[in-house]
C-alpha cells in the first residue's frame, strides 16, 4: 500500500486552513498562493477519512466546473495516489469514491432553488465548497441557499461546513462585510499569497515581484491577497454577472465586437469578445484569452479554436506587420484600429459611457477592471491612465471602433425575429 507525506504533498501555509472545523471556513488570496489546490487536496483526505460524508462544489455557471473545480479535484486524487478509487462521470458531473460510494457533486448557482433540493443516496451532505465565490453577487441568494445547503443534523464526527474560496478584486463585495469586517463567531476566515507557495519556480516568483514594482495596485490584490479599492479606478461601471450572449433581450440592438492588443516577452496578447448596445449603453464582455509568449500563428490559433476566426477583430494600429500575418493565417478579417492624438482617452470616456457585464469565466477582465487605474504625480491623482493592468482594456477600447456607426433598427412590427434575421441585419451592418 502507497504512503503519502501530506507535509511534502500538499505543502505549509495551510495548518490552520486544513484542520479548521467552524460553520464557516473562507479563504481569499492572490494569484498562485495554491488556495484552489489546497482545497480540492484537503477534501479528498477528508472524504476518505469520513466514510458518511458528501460534498457538494458550487460555482456560479456550471460550465466553469470542467476546466476548474472538476479538473482540480482530479488533479489532487492523482497527486495523492488515489485516482484508481475515484471514478469520473461528466453526464452527470460527479466523482464517486469506488470504497463506499461516496459523492463529490458539482453544480451552478444559477438557480439557487434547484441547488437547495440536492440529495444523496449514502450518507450526508454536509460539506459545501463554493469556489470563485466573488462571482456570486446576491448575499440574499446565498442566505437562501445556506439555509438547505447543508442539510439537517449530522451525527459526529461529521460537521456541517461551508468553505468560501475567491480573489478579492473589490472591497465593496458583500463577502467583506459579512466575513471580514467583522467575522462572526461560526466562521474563520484567512487570506494567503503566492509567498506561501514553495511550488513556484523563479520565474514565477519574478513575474510577482515585476507586478510590486510597476502595479503596486494590482500587486496588492493579486499578489497577496488584499482587498481591491475602487479609488482612482478608472472603470466602476462593471459587474460580474453569468449571463447567455445568445439570449439578451432586444437581441436587434445588439452588436458583437473583437478586439486583439498585441504583447510578447513582458506584456500579453490580450483578445476580447463583447455584445454592446449603444441605445441603452450596455456591454457584455462574453470571451477573452490573454498569453505571454504567443507567436502570430499561436495568436491565430487561439482565434480559431474560440471560433471568433470569420469575425472583423480590431488590432493594434502599431502592429501592420502583426495584422498581415494574421490574415496569411485565415485571420482575414482583422482590421488596424484607429489611433492618434486623445484616441486614448476618447476611448475611455465612451466605454465609461456604458454599464459593462463581464461574465465570470472572463477572469482576466475582471483582473484588469480591478487594476486599471489613474496614475499620480507629487499634485495626486492626473488625467492619464497607468500603463499597466490594460491589455485587455485596449482591445476593448479597439473593439468599439465598430460601434461608431453601427445604427441598429428595430425588426418591423410584423416581421417575426429570428436567428436568420439577425444574422441578415448583422451581415448589412458588417458589409454594407
Amino acid at each position: 500500500m502507497k504512503t503519502v507525506d501530506l507535509a511534502t504533498t500538499v505543502g505549509g501555509g495551510y495548518g490552520e486552513f486544513w484542520n479548521c472545523k467552524t460553520r464557516y471556513r473562507v479563504l481569499k488570496g492572490g494569484k498562485a498562493s495554491k488556495k484552489s489546490t489546497t482545497t480540492a487536496l484537503n477534501f479528498l483526505v477528508r472524504l476518505m477519512q469520513y466514510p458518511d460524508a458528501n460534498l457538494l462544489v458550487i460555482r456560479q455557471v456550471m460550465d466553469t466546473h470542467r476546466s476548474s473545480t472538476f479538473a482540480q479535484l482530479r488533479w489532487a486524487a492523482g497527486r495523492l495516489g488515489v485516482s484508481h478509487l475515484w471514478k469520473a462521470t461528466t453526464s452527470p458531473m460527479e466523482l464517486t469514491y469506488l470504497p463506499t460510494g461516496q459523492k463529490i457533486l458539482f453544480r451552478g448557482f444559477d438557480n439557487v432553488y434547484k441547488i437547495a433540493s440536492t440529495t444523496v443516496t449514502r450518507g450526508y451532505l454536509c460539506w459545501v465548497w463554493i469556489e470563485e465565490a466573488f462571482e456570486m453577487e446576491s448575499e440574499e441568494e446565498f442566505d437562501t441557499f445556506d439555509l438547505s445547503v447543508p442539510r439537517g443534523e449530522v451525527p459526529p464526527p461529521l460537521f456541517k461546513q461551508t468553505t468560501l474560496t475567491f480573489n478579492p478584486w473589490s472591497d465593496t463585495h458583500w463577502l467583506k462585510r459579512r466575513f471580514f469586517d467583522k467575522t462572526p463567531d461560526n466562521a474563520t476566515v484567512f487570506t494567503t499569497d503566492y509567498r506561501c507557495n514553495e511550488f513556484l519556480d523563479d520565474a514565477d516568483r519574478a513575474v510577482f515581484e515585476r507586478m510590486k514594482q510597476e502595479n503596486p495596485r494590482r500587486y496588492a490584490v493579486a499578489g497577496r491577497g488584499e482587498w481591491g479599492v475602487t479609488e482612482g479606478l478608472i472603470y466602476e461601471n462593471w459587474r460580474i454577472e453569468a449571463f447567455d450572449v445568445e439570449q439578451l433581450p432586444d437581441a436587434w440592438k445588439y452588436r458583437r465586437v473583437y478586439g486583439l492588443d498585441y504583447g510578447y516577452t513582458n506584456d500579453p496578447t490580450a483578445f476580447i469578445a463583447a455584445a454592446v448596445n449603444p441605445i441603452d449603453r450596455l456591454l457584455y464582455v462574453f470571451d477573452e484569452f490573454e498569453k505571454q509568449g504567443l507567436l502570430n500563428r499561436d495568436i491565430a490559433e487561439n482565434i480559431r479554436r474560440l471560433g471568433y476566426d470569420g469575425e472583423r477583430i480590431r488590432a493594434d494600429s502599431a502592429e501592420p506587420k502583426s495584422n498581415e500575418e494574421l490574415r496569411r493565417e485565415g485571420i482575414y478579417r482583422v482590421t488596424a484600429a484607429g489611433k492618434g492624438a486623445g484616441s486614448l482617452l476618447h476611448g475611455i470616456a465612451r466605454l465609461q459611457e456604458y454599464q459593462i457585464v463581464v461574465h465570470p469565466k472572463c477572469r482576466c477582465t475582471v483582473a484588469e477592471l480591478s487594476a486599471y487605474a489613474w496614475d499620480k504625480d507629487h499634485t495626486g491623482v492626473i488625467n492619464r491612465p497607468r500603463d499597466c493592468a490594460n491589455h485587455l482594456m485596449d482591445a476593448l477600447r479597439y473593439a468599439m471602433e465598430d460601434i461608431t456607426h453601427f445604427r441598429p433598427a428595430p425588426p418591423k412590427t410584423h416581421e417575426r425575429v429570428t436567428a436568420g434575421t439577425l444574422l441578415a441585419q448583422d451581415l448589412r451592418e458588417r458589409w454594407g
